[in-house]
């Protein structure tokens, strides 16, 4: 049993995927978690690198599925943990089933929030910790045909800053808010966005390089890291350019087939 011990969520696919296996080639046992069975194929992965590996099939959009979490961890101190699952939508708010609205405010927000309250709490009664959570872009930019996704991550991103002040004193915990752009995972396909410009773009980022980037700068103790230099220019000009303006744009590449454009 390695000294250290981490989790990950949404560690089946794309950037979570890539994280886990940042952190059992630098030394961590991990638990890596997701709300579908595909978590164990890639836990399978994970053991390559020769540390513990336990997978969880759970659902994290409800204090239930996060306790069902911490309970897996069996009272084990966690050194690092990688805030990363989420879930997207596209298409019109007005033509959004609610239970499927719902499902992306619980993941990212209500469940996200609990994951941190509950494991920060221990980091900070004991000054020793490393958060890393996957914000976005998304949450400077008004979302047109992706209004509640991009609201949930301009929640994350203005929380995550609000939290790392609030424990600032606390010298010996981290926390990093990784804010990729559009990367080359499942998400576009999960979100039903296959028919939409930036869901077909060949240009995407390398999950892989995204979840470097977070993870040096969580290394590094940074308060976040923009991936991409792309990225790093759209999210500079989102504070300087009018929502009016940022909404239409967000729009061109968003809405339902602009992919045929």
């Amino acid at each position: 049993m390695a000294e250290r011990f981490a989790i990950i969520t949404g560690a089946s696919t794309g950037i979570g995927f890539e994280l886990a296996s940042l952190a059992a080639r630098n030394g961590y046992d991990i638990l890596v978690v997701a709300d579908e069975p595909l978590i164990e194929a890639a836990a399978a992965d994970f053991r390559q690198y020769g540390h513990g590996v336990d997978a969880l099939e759970a659902d994290l959009s409800s204090p239930e599925g996060v306790d069902k979490l911490l309970a897996a961890t069996n009272g084990r101190t966690i050194d690092l943990l990688c805030a990363n699952a989420g879930r997207g939508l596209g298409h019109a708010f007005l033509d959004q089933a609610v239970d499927d609205w719902r499902a992306v405010v619980e993941t990212n927000i209500t469940g996200t929030a609990y994951l941190l309250q509950k494991v920060l709490k221990d980091m900070v009664a004991r000054n020793d910790g490393k958060v890393l959570v996957t914000g976005s872009i998304a949450g400077y930019i008004p979302g047109a045909f992706q209004a509640v996704y991009n609201g949930t991550k301009a929640f994350i991103d203005s929380f995550v800053a609000a939290l790392q002040n609030e424990i600032k004193d606390a010298d010996g915990v981290t926390i990093t808010n990784l804010m990729p752009g559009p990367t080359d995972t499942e998400f576009f396909a999960r979100g039903d966005m296959l028919d939409t410009d930036v869901g077909t773009d060949p240009h995407k980022d390398d999950p892989a390089k995204v979840a470097a980037d977070g993870w040096d700068a969580l290394m590094d103790g940074k308060a976040a890291v923009v991936s991409g230099w792309k990225n790093k220019l759209q999210s500079a000009v989102a504070n300087v350019i009018p929502n009016a303006v940022l909404a239409e744009q967000h729009r061109k590449m968003a809405e339902p087939g602009t992919a045929d454009d």
